[in-house]
C-alpha cells in the first residue's frame, strides 16, 4: 500500500505508514528522498495544508492511493518584516470585511484567469469529432495509420506542461486561501473561505479528472 506525492512534474510513491504514525514520519521520508529540508515544504491533501506534524496520518484521512501535493522547498523564505512595516500593520488592523475582500480577490483571479484556461485545456483534450465515428462522406477513405491514431489520442508534451502549470497554479491558490485566517467570531469570513476553497478544489479535480480520462482513452 502506498501514497502518491505530486512534486512538480514528478509523481513519487511512498509506503503508507500505519494510521497511528505521525505525519512527521511521512514528512521525514519525503525529505530524505527529495533532499529537501523537512520544514521547507508544505504537504497538501484534499485541498488543505497538513500543518500538525504530531497528528496521526489518519487525522488527515490519508488512505492507500491518496495523492499528496508537495509545495515549496525551492522558494526563498520571505524576509522578516521591518519595524516600519510592523508599525503600518498596527495602524491598519485586519477586519472581517478586509479578510472577506482578500478571499474574494483571490477567487476572482481564479475565475478570470485559471478557470478559462482549464476550460480551454479540457476542451483541447477531447478527441476530435472524427474519432467518434466516420461520417458518411468520409467513410470511403482508408483508415488512418497506427502512428496517426496514436498522435490523436496521446497528449503532447505541450499539453503535459500545461497540465502541470495549471495544477501548480491552482495549488498555489489553495495555499494562499489557507493562509487567510478568520479571527474569533468571523463566521462570514470562514464561510467565504470555505466556499472559495471548495470551488478551487473542484476546479483542480476537474483538471486532474479530465487528464486521467484522456490518458485512459
Amino acid at each position: 500500500m502506498s501514497v502518491v506525492v505530486k512534486w512538480g512534474r514528478e509523481r513519487l510513491h511512498f509506503s503508507l505508514p500505519p494510521p497511528t504514525a505521525k505525519l512527521a514520519q511521512l514528512r521525514h521520508e519525503i525529505a530524505e528522498y527529495t533532499q529537501l529540508p523537512e520544514h521547507s515544504f508544505k504537504l497538501i491533501h484534499a485541498g488543505a495544508v497538513m500543518k500538525d506534524d504530531n497528528a496521526p496520518i489518519s487525522a488527515y484521512c490519508i488512505k492507500p492511493g491518496s495523492t499528496i501535493a508537495l509545495i515549496g522547498g525551492g522558494e526563498p523564505l520571505p524576509p522578516a518584516p521591518s519595524k516600519a512595516s510592523s508599525v503600518r500593520k498596527e495602524k491598519a488592523p485586519r477586519t472581517e470585511e478586509s479578510t472577506i475582500s482578500q478571499i474574494r480577490s483571490e477567487l476572482d483571479k481564479v475565475r478570470s484567469t485559471l478557470r478559462p484556461d482549464v476550460d480551454s485545456f479540457l476542451t483541447a483534450l477531447k478527441p476530435s469529432s472524427a474519432l467518434d465515428g466516420p461520417s458518411p462522406a468520409l467513410s470511403a477513405h482508408p483508415p488512418k495509420s497506427a502512428s496517426a491514431a496514436v498522435s490523436t489520442t496521446q497528449p503532447s508534451a505541450d499539453m503535459q506542461q500545461e497540465h502541470v502549470r495549471l495544477g501548480e497554479m491552482l495549488l498555489q491558490s489553495l495555499l494562499r486561501l489557507d493562509a487567510i485566517t478568520a479571527e474569533g467570531e468571523w463566521e462570514d469570513a470562514r464561510r467565504e473561505r470555505k466556499g472559495a476553497v471548495k470551488e478551487v478544489q473542484a476546479l483542480l479535480d476537474r483538471l486532474d479528472g479530465g487528464w486521467r480520462a484522456r490518458a485512459r482513452s
